[in-house]
């Protein structure tokens, strides 16, 4: 009985150390479950959203601008209204016109103004008078008004020796301003005015521009806008 005592001692201990081991092996693990990071080892990184990128759309074209109708340099149209009761004359140089309407008589009207890209025209002179046309193809077409009589007319494309012509001068102290319109088919309508007085224009040359006006000889010249 009296070895017994140590024996129990001994057991005793080994019994404090297994619980002891035990404690902390449970402990270790403890710390690895919750104890956040381990020494030495990386922190995971923090997630990122990523945001979407916008793409830019791209610019949209221009609408191509429209070939201008108008003929490039100078450009001559000669025709008679409608109702033939007058003829009219137009010369176009870029983007300027000037027109003649003329019955042969007593009435005439000299008109100028821009021709649009479009080929439209608003054409103004003295007293009111207004031309409203529009220049397509080989032809002009539109409406002349004078002396409160709007006209329909038509002007085609007109070949020297046709088209519009002027002469404008002082002879023995009397102001003489003539116009002529030479239509395609030869024909020619006019008014001479000597001192603000019309009477119907003589015939002139129109490979010279050469008339006689009441015994003087003249050159008329043809129209620039």
């Amino acid at each position: 009985m009296k070895r017994s005592g140590p024996l129990y001692t001994l057991l005793g201990g080994l019994l404090l150390a297994l619980f002891m081991l035990s404690l902390n092996a449970t402990t270790g693990e403890g710390n690895t479950s919750y104890g956040g990071d381990s020494p030495g080892g990386a922190a995971s990184p923090a997630p990122t959203s990523a945001k979407p990128t916008k793409s830019t759309p791209a610019p949209s074209e221009s609408p191509s601008k429209s070939p201008s109708k108008r003929p490039a340099g100078k450009s001559e149209y000669a025709g008679r209204t409608a109702d033939d009761a007058a003829a009219i004359s137009l010369s176009i140089r870029d983007d300027k016109a000037i027109a003649y309407y003329c019955n042969g008589r007593d009435a005439e009207s000299w008109l100028k103004g821009d021709v649009e890209d479009d080929g439209s025209m608003r054409l103004t002179g003295k007293k009111g008078a207004k031309l409203e046309g529009t220049l397509a193809g080989n032809a002009v077409t539109g409406t002349v008004e004078v002396g409160d009589q709007p006209r329909d007319f038509t002007a085609a494309r007109a070949k020297k020796p046709s088209g519009l012509y002027r002469a404008t001068t002082e002879v023995r102290g009397a102001e003489i301003d003539g116009g002529w319109i030479v239509l395609p088919d030869g024909r020619q309508v006019g008014i001479v005015k000597r001192d603000g007085k019309p009477q119907p224009a003589p015939r002139l040359d129109p490979e010279t521009g050469a008339v006689v006006v009441d015994g003087d000889r003249l050159t008329a010249r043809p129209v620039e806008p």
